[in-house]
């Protein structure tokens, strides 16, 4: 077992004889070498014999130089647009125009009564005449049977005067449709209202 002073890495004070034999003995006698003596190095080329008088010619061999390598052009077949340096075609954006396309010429308005509680009529009629499809909502005449009834029967006039159908979208009659000129309705396979899909 080892001793504090060995513990912390230092030499042992009570113990200084063994050390100075250990040291003794780890040191031991170089050979020693006389004065002026020096190492040479020999290679194997010094000891081949010197040939003066006949020469070596090596011939070059030729060294092969790859061809360039060269993109396949990717120039669509008839392209009389420009090409970029590195043969590709340029499509200029500014040469293209397009047709002006217009605003739709048809819509589908949503339209509500106003705060007095009436339909503006004469606008209705004329997006109606434009093809424009209308769903005029009531639902927010719920206490106001009077009123909503008058604005049925508004409708009702309007739709015999110009010829166009009226639908209910739903059971209280609350919700209504009413198509555009040109606009056709297939009422044949599709029930209006919510009742068929809630059964």
């Amino acid at each position: 077992m080892g001793t504090l002073w060995q513990f912390f890495g230092f030499p042992d004070p009570e113990t200084p004889a063994l050390e100075n034999v250990s040291r003794s003995k780890k040191k031991a006698k170089k050979p020693e070498q006389a004065p002026g003596q020096q190492l040479t190095i020999v290679s194997p080329i010094d000891d081949a014999p010197l040939e003066t008088n006949s020469t070596i010619e090596v011939a070059p061999q030729p060294v092969s130089i790859p061809p360039p390598i060269r993109h396949t052009s990717k120039i669509p077949d008839g392209w009389v647009g420009p090409v970029t340096p590195d043969g590709i075609a340029f499509h200029d954006l500014s040469n293209y125009s397009s047709p002006p396309s217009g605003y739709p010429d048809r819509a589908l308005r949503y339209v509500m009564p106003d705060k007095m509680h009436r339909l503006p009529m004469r606008q209705i009629e004329d997006r109606i005449r434009r093809g424009d499809t209308v769903i005029v909502d009531l639902t927010g005449l719920i206490h106001m049977d009077t009123q909503t009834n008058a604005c049925r029967r508004s409708l009702k006039q309007m739709g015999d005067e110009i010829d166009v159908p009226i639908f209910s979208l739903d059971a209280e009659d609350k919700l209504l449709l009413l198509p555009g000129n040109k606009v056709s309705i297939d009422v044949s396979r599709h029930d209006l209202g919510l009742s068929p899909l809630l059964i």
